[in-house]
């Protein structure tokens, strides 16, 4: 393995070009074998890897290697929601374990055939689930990733290559190499979940431009690190933008439930992309909410920022600028906002949402329905809070991401949607063209 004191560069680098070729080939052949793999073996690594993971003994060894990399990342400066995107508890852990047989109880979609249907010609033609193949995982901070994205790969029968966040990379290290060790337990090669042992930057250039080896990549991270993937690859992309998240607070909204919402969106994980980031009130509502909402919200430590509307009744709160209802702070900071009516309220997301999770709370149905219609992003939700749009929470067992782009899936990736689909067709003799008489097909007998 490399060390963690490894160059980060975005100049091509020869040597580590090599490496990442070497490794995704490797990779792509394992990620075979995986196909090819049955349900009940597949299933059995990720259970495997569930008891692992819960074992005292490796419980240690995976919070002394964060341990590591927490010290490293407050060297440098890291603070608040940042390092606990990093950190791995045990609760973390044990989720990440639970995150396995969840996915290993799930149906295996693999070999799934759908539409079949007789056609005028005679086949029987439809449908077949197949992996994608080789999937590269690119991601920033988060080390649960490297579990969970993995388990789904290795369940849809996908190899995968992991490059993590340098921040990470001790985490990373450790998670993947059990990873592979429960493989190797069940006959599989170990391959199968690679993560790159390097910390420099131009990894992720030579791995997005495998075009012959990797069939698919998926950034997760801040909008620097997607933009260079997209900008680089030669491989399709699915991209994971920014979660610039909202929840309207509607003129029927029942306030203690409004609250309620509001606090777990905003407080509960704000470091992660389904946090809220800019909330909308009802101008009709805003009197008797704000002032409530304002005082839990800050009781919690959440920096406010408002709309003149919002300041004429929060005037202690921060003014806003138009650059706040763009910013996705993954961080204990929140964008305020009073809107006349849900016709403004929609417009503001239409302009300033990023496609990721929007929420109305309101009990008036015609405007739940318009919401949940005229809203264009992942997961549109009524009377919830914007952290459920998650692979876990929304019964995948995990997610490699949430696409925010609607080529091939939009919203949390599954199982379901690791796969392809490839037309198959069972027939009788049919052909195109006019069929060979029986004088022409005894000429090749000689008869």
């Amino acid at each position: 393995m490399a060390s963690t004191g490894a160059k980060r560069t975005n100049e091509a680098s020869p040597e580590v070009g090599e490496l990442v070729e070497r490794l995704a080939r490797t990779a792509a052949d394992a990620g075979r074998a995986l196909a090819a793999a049955s349900t009940a073996t597949k299933d059995a690594v990720l259970r495997r890897l569930a008891d692992s993971l819960r074992n005292p003994g490796t419980v240690a060894r995976i919070t002394e290697a964060n341990a590591r990399d927490l010290r490293a990342a407050t060297e440098r400066g890291l603070r608040g929601a940042l390092i606990d995107r990093l950190r791995l508890d045990t609760a973390r852990i044990e989720r990440m374990a639970s995150s396995c047989e969840q996915i290993a109880a799930l149906p295996d979609p693999v070999g799934e055939v759908e539409q079949m249907r007789r056609l005028p010609n005679g086949l029987w033609a439809g449908r077949m689930r197949i992996p994608l193949g080789l999937v590269a995982i690119v991601y920033e901070s988060r080390p649960d990733v490297t579990v969970e994205a993995a388990a789904l790969c290795v369940k849809a029968g996908n190899g995968v290559v992991l490059r993590g966040g340098s921040e990470a990379f001790h985490s990373n290290r450790v998670l993947a190499e059990l990873f592979g060790e429960a493989l190797e337990a069940e006959g599989l090669p170990a391959a199968g979940v690679t993560l790159l042992p390097t910390t420099d930057r131009a990894a992720i250039g030579h791995l997005v431009r495998l075009e012959d080896v990797v069939d698919v990549v998926v950034p997760r991270g801040g909008k620097g690190l997607i933009r260079y993937v997209a900008e680089h690859a030669r491989v399709p992309v699915i991209k994971h933008y920014e979660g610039v998240c909202h929840v309207y607070v509607d003129e029927a909204a029942d306030l203690p439930t409004a609250w309620r919402i509001v606090v777990d969106a905003k407080t509960q994980r704000p470091g992660v992309c389904n946090a809220m980031e800019t909330l909308l009130v009802d101008g009709a509502v805003a009197e008797r909410f704000l002032p409530g909402a304002a005082r839990l919200l800050q009781d919690r430590g959440v920096t406010l920022r408002g709309c003149e509307r919002t300041r004429s009744l929060l005037p202690d709160v921060e003014p806003a600028t138009e650059a706040d209802w763009a910013a996705e702070y993954l961080d204990l900071v929140l964008a305020v906002r009073v809107v006349d009516g849900i016709d403004e309220a929609l417009a503001h997301v239409a302009r300033w949402g990023s496609g990721h999770t929007e929420a109305i709370v309101t009990t008036d149905h015609g405007r739940s329905q318009r919401w949940l219609r005229e809203v264009d992003a992942s997961l549109v939700l009524v009377n919830a809070s914007t952290r459920f749009n998650d692979g876990f929470e929304l019964g995948l067992g995990a997610e490699v991401g949430i696409s925010t782009s609607k080529v091939h899936c939009y919203g949390p990736m599954g199982l379901r949607e690791l796969c392809a689909l490839k037309w198959i067709a069972y027939g009788e003799g049919q052909v195109r063209g006019r069929p060979l008489s029986e004088e022409e097909l005894g000429e090749p007998g000689g008869g």
